[in-house]
């Protein structure tokens, strides 16, 4: 992927160790607080991309991303730890897995999502990805604080025998959740990123994953490249160029 620049924006991929920490450390701040780097064996086998200010340097925001070329490799994913992704036939491949996507605290700029979405556009259409997919995380692992967002989920869950099955020890079945009463406001509670997936057509699983490690929950997301509306991958073409 080429530099991708918008505004006072610019995004990039990694070119060594040393921005790989530096993602590591956004993400420690973001999922885990305070100081430190958020590493794990799947850092090694992925790209980072990185959005950051074109005057300074300054990260706003990274994501990683893990090549998954056929159906069997999905059970190397990062996913496929939380998910049964075994029997997942709802998900063309090849595919590419999207993983620790944060935004500094503090940074209310919507062009760092969109440029986040412009980057994953350009990758996606230059390698000839079929789908993207990924865990949607909410902050904060208690399920109460997130029960209406998760209920607003109900219409976008994966068609039965489509979506990955339970492998988690601790889930939540939307199914069980009311509906609520207010499904505009309960769609704004979702996380921005998780928006964005379903207004490109993407489904989740029919649960959600209580990750005690990282502190969040989390819903399984796929977006097919096929389905995403004409004007949406129109726009976000033309913005990658």
């Amino acid at each position: 992927m080429q530099v991708l620049e918008k505004g006072r924006l610019r995004a990039r991929l990694a070119e060594g160790p040393e921005d790989v920490a530096r993602a590591q450390a956004l993400r420690h701040l973001c999922f885990r607080k305070g100081g430190g780097l958020d590493a794990d064996g799947f850092d090694p086998r992925c790209r980072h991309v990185l959005i950051e200010e074109r005057d300074g340097d300054h990260l706003l925001s990274c994501f990683r991303l893990l090549e998954i070329p056929t159906r069997a490799a999905l059970t190397t994913s990062y996913a496929a730890q939380f998910y049964d992704l075994g029997t997942l036939s709802g998900l063309s491949v090849p595919a590419i897995e999207i993983g620790r996507f944060c935004i500094a605290p503090g940074q209310t700029d919507p062009d760092i999502l969109r440029l986040a979405w412009v980057a994953l556009t350009r990758i996606v259409d230059d390698e000839g990805f079929a789908a993207m997919f990924g865990c949607t995380s909410f902050p904060s692992a208690d399920p109460d604080r997130h029960s209406l967002a998760l209920a607003a989920l109900r219409p976008h869950v994966a068609m039965p025998g489509q979506g990955p099955q339970r492998r988690a020890p601790e889930t939540l079945a939307l199914c069980d959740l009311p509906p609520p009463q207010d499904p505009r406001a309960a769609l704004a509670g979702l996380p921005a990123i998780l928006r964005t997936y379903l207004g490109m057509g993407g489904w989740v699983s029919d649960h959600a994953v209580i990750d005690r490690d990282l502190d969040t929950l989390h819903v399984f997301t796929a977006v097919e490249v096929a389905r995403v509306p004409a004007a949406r991958a129109r726009a976000l073409r033309a913005l990658a160029g």
